[in-house]
């Protein structure tokens, strides 16, 4: 029969804290958690797995099952044929989008959009927070986080619609460089056209993506900056060496992440916009899919540049968190450590 084993206690009277151990034989067994088996582990965490069945489901359904159609990228498909009997081409259809010019121009085009979003974008949402943080008067602060959020949930034909209005020709904008004998457009200016789609984005997303960092300012703990008062820094001296050390997790996780959608510039911004500059100013590799793909029928060289989105996201998310993990930061998963 099973043998009950006593709570080992010091001298000082204080409990002994031991490994756990299975009261299944007289010398017992270290019962670690990392010696569970698989079918033990499994009941022990079935509550939360069940929990997690639905976005799993999800990811499989939406993201991973499709995967499967990048066979079209080594194919000559022909939708009546479908996968199995459309002829394989190796890879002729990454040889023609090489060869394609509109393809580079998209290409470069949606490098430039990319850039200023990481120089303009990706930093906004963090001066937002530190503003919002800064703020002492709650009502007023929680009206301003109202009104910054707004705009996320608004589609982006209205924000188009609305930048029309003001920006183009017959818009406020328009109308006072006329009176000052100019001829201004700058819904139609090719030159603006990159820093127009990172303005519309910082509008619309800024105030949504505060929340991670307020969240992440939340769980600075508050002796810190006692200590740092005490031994006399200032303000920017704070920020500095308290704040900004705080959010560098979250911000090189999220930078991490942001690098693998880092060839997807906002399909739907771009292409409501795209017929006011021309393909050349205005095509990105999300237009040219579209328009190569779905209305050309280019669909294996169509699949080739999303196969290569897909590979240079990848590899960006890996080696940016190869290089965090280089400067002591966690990334988006730890490294395995070595027995």
């Amino acid at each position: 029969m099973p043998v009950t084993r006593a709570v080992p206690v010091r001298e000082d009277g204080a409990v002994s804290i031991e490994p756990a151990r299975r009261a299944d034989g007289p010398r017992g067994r270290i019962e670690s958690p990392n010696r569970l088996s698989l079918g033990r582990r499994i009941w022990r965490d079935r509550a939360m797995l069940l929990l997690a069945i639905p976005g799993l489901m999800y990811f499989v359904v939406f993201h991973y099952v499709p995967l499967l159609g990048y066979v079209v990228a080594f194919q000559n498909y022909k939708p009546f044929l479908g996968f199995r009997k459309s002829p394989f081409v190796g890879f002729d259809n990454f040889t023609y989008i090489v060869s394609d010019v509109a393809f580079w121009q998209a290409l470069g085009n949606t490098l430039e959009i990319t850039f200023l979003q990481l120089i303009f974008f990706f930093p906004a949402p963090i001066a937002l927070a530190l503003l919002l943080n800064s703020m002492l008067h709650e009502p007023i602060k929680r009206i301003v986080q109202s009104v910054v959020y707004l705009p996320h949930f608004i589609g982006w034909v209205i924000i188009v619609s609305i930048a029309h209005s003001i920006l183009g020709g017959t818009g406020p904008v328009a109308t006072i460089a006329r009176y000052f004998g100019h001829d201004l457009n700058i819904m139609n200016s090719e030159a603006a056209f990159p820093f127009l789609m990172t303005a519309e984005l910082i509008w619309k997303n800024a105030g949504w993506g505060t929340i991670i960092y307020l969240a992440a300012l939340s769980g600075i703990p508050q002796e810190l900056y006692e200590a740092a008062a005490v031994d006399g820094a200032n303000r920017w001296r704070r920020l500095w060496h308290v704040t900004l050390p705080g959010l560098l997790p979250i911000t090189l996780l999220l930078l991490i992440l942001q690098l693998g959608n880092i060839l997807s510039v906002g399909f739907e911004q771009i292409l409501l916009q795209r017929d006011n500059v021309g393909a050349r100013a205005g095509e990105v590799l999300d237009t040219y899919v579209y328009f190569h793909g779905l209305i050309n029928g280019q669909w294996g060289s169509s699949a080739a540049v999303g196969l290569a989105k897909g590979l240079i996201g990848m590899a960006l998310v890996l080696g940016a968190n190869r290089l965090a993990h280089a400067f002591g930061q966690a990334g988006i998963y730890q490294p395995k450590e070595k027995a």
